[in-house]
């Protein structure tokens, strides 16, 4: 079994919203694991990768994270949870500018709201095996001008209404928020890539409904590309659940969190 998530972090608080001092020590964290993580230097090739963007928030003072459902008329992997990311192009500068880019196109944050924490891994591949996925880490802010604030102070909040207005109708079907102290309870044991343990977790109420075509990996409607998991629940009504590779790096995440890694 994969363990319980954030279960026994010494800094991260399930329920009080994120501060600085929070952040510190999340990238203080990450920053201790980096020598295990082999991100490519600026001078190797960028083409092949990709990367996508873990962000973290508080909504309504409530610390948690923000995914998007795809867009039904996405080739690929449509109607499932993601982080928002995608491929390098020839505008980035890094695989962390595409991540930051991505995001600001599918959900309208701009770079200059995310305080980048870190990054981790080791890196996926797509099934495919032509890209390499590899996830950052970053604390959304509610506005770009930030004034100071203290250790302990929590954090504003983002507008998760405002994002929704503001996101890429094509690509993106819906935005929600996931509490951090939500996590644990919705979560089922699964196998990535068909071998290694970890939690999918069930989101089917935070998503709005009509806002996405609920799918499981048993829906006709998925693409060939995405049967790679065992341990689907088998359930005749559509899930919507965080599995896959947004799932596997949201466990590894949380992982590293509670100092299992």
């Amino acid at each position: 079994m994969t363990s319980p998530i954030l279960a026994g972090s010494q800094f991260l608080s399930l329920r009080k919203p994120f501060t600085p001092r929070i952040l510190s020590a999340i990238s203080q964290t990450l920053k201790a694991r980096a020598p295990a993580v082999c991100f490519p230097t600026d001078s190797e090739p960028v083409r092949g990768q990709a990367g996508v963007l873990v962000p973290l928030c508080n909504v309504n003072e409530v610390p948690g994270i923000l995914f998007e459902v795809r867009g039904k008329a996405l080739r690929t992997h449509s109607g499932e949870v993601s982080f928002p990311g995608g491929r390098v192009d020839d505008t980035d500068e890094s695989i962390q500018d595409a991540a930051l880019r991505e995001t600001h196109e599918e959900l309208g944050i701009v770079p200059g709201q995310v305080q980048i924490l870190g990054e981790f891994g080791p890196f996926e591949r797509t099934l495919r095996g032509d890209m390499r996925v590899w996830p950052y880490v970053g604390f959304i802010h509610r506005d770009i001008a930030r004034p100071h604030y203290g250790p302990d102070d929590p954090l504003p909040s983002v507008d998760l209404h405002a994002i929704r207005e503001q996101k890429a109708l094509a690509e993106v079907a819906d935005v929600f928020h996931l509490p951090l102290a939500e996590i644990q309870p919705r979560t089922r044991l699964s196998y990535f890539r068909g071998h290694q343990p970890y939690n999918a977790v069930n989101v089917s109420d935070l998503a709005a409904p009509g806002r996405y075509a609920a799918m499981t990996r048993n829906s006709p409607l998925q693409s060939d590309e995405d049967d790679s998991e065992m341990g689907a629940s088998g359930d005749p009504e559509a899930k919507l659940e965080i599995w896959g590779l947004t799932g596997w790096y949201l466990t590894l995440l949380t992982r590293i969190m509670q100092g299992d890694m």
